[in-house]
């Protein structure tokens, strides 16, 4: 899984002969293409020598990331670029990986923790400011390309997420892969398959986590249903029981023409024999047990045991 490939820094030829900085110009090109952030390697094929990445430390034109990582002007380097470095400076078979992984796909939200890489094989050095991940079972199918950083494949980040946060985490970031439409549900491990819907909301996460939490069946998410012509999509639906569950976050549902859509909708369901249960944030995260009490006596099923 070597990546290595070979840099070649060019100079416009509107500076070529007029300049004395030749090197500087390369290291400004080829670095405003990887996020400002340069490897040691990289500097010197663009013709600067160790005493010249040293003196250009000391004058402020480049700053040390990590060991053999720079980052060229500033160090107020973008998010995308802290993980390039972390990736030059664990090596060429490298890949971003893990919440980092997860929140380049946009699964998380990023904390500010360390930069995550796993690298393929028993044992690698240790980085300061890098928690780094050793694989034996890492190949290349489970390597991709975003934003020019090598990084794990969507599959393989929701896999990997299961170290390093609790399970509701990862089904959460699972859906959203779903719903981006970056995997598909047989990617996923077959326990975290069955209960991984995609969801449209955060308050629809939180509904759908509340019905599992208390042992009932898993409901359709997000199917779409045909009623006499109009195509209408119930957020949670039990279709046995004739049962739909909408979930009415301020972000989507506090406004007239909202609050009017969500009227017509729930008449065209009624009307076609579905019983609706609507439930907010206050009712899912503060009077969870009072909205499974309602949930069940509209007829929502319990899971059956073995």
């Amino acid at each position: 899984m070597d990546r290595t490939t070979s840099i070649e820094c060019r100079v416009s030829r509107a500076y070529r002969g007029k300049l004395d900085n030749q090197p500087d110009v390369a290291i400004a090109e080829l670095a405003a293409d990887q996020w400002g952030v340069l490897s040691l390697h990289e500097l010197l094929q663009c013709g600067v020598s160790d005493d010249g990445v040293e003196r250009r430390v000391r004058s402020g034109h480049l700053h040390r990331i990590h060991r053999g990582v720079y980052a060229v002007g500033h160090p107020n380097i973008p998010l995308e670029g802290r993980f390039l470095a972390a990736t030059k400076a664990c090596g060429p078979t490298v890949a971003l990986s893990h919440y980092s992984a997860a929140t380049l796909w946009g699964l998380v939200d990023w904390d500010d923790r360390h930069p995550e890489v796993t690298v393929p094989g028993p044992g690698t050095r240790r980085h300061p400011k890098i928690r780094v991940h050793r694989s034996t079972t890492l190949t290349d199918r489970d390597v991709t390309r975003r934003h020019g950083i090598w990084i794990t494949t969507p599959a393989r980040t929701v896999r990997d997420l299961a170290s390093v946060l609790p399970y509701k985490g990862v089904r959460r970031a699972a859906n959203r892969a779903l719903v981006r439409k970056l995997l598909a549900p047989h990617h996923l491990p077959p326990r975290l398959a069955a209960t991984v819907a995609p969801t449209r909301s955060e308050l629809e996460d939180a509904v759908l986590d509340l019905i599992l939490e208390h042992g009932l069946e898993p409901p359709d998410v997000n199917v779409p249903m045909t009623i006499d012509g109009r195509r209408v999509i119930p957020d949670l639906r039990w279709p046995a029981q004739r049962l739909v569950v909408e979930a009415d976050s301020l972000e989507w549902h506090d406004n007239p023409i909202a609050r009017a859509d969500d009227a017509e909708r729930q008449a065209i369901l009624e009307a076609h024999g579905e019983r609706v249960v609507r439930v907010t944030w206050h009712q899912a995260i503060v009077e969870p047990r009072q909205t499974i009490t309602r949930l069940v006596n509209a007829g929502a099923p319990k899971l059956q045991g073995p």
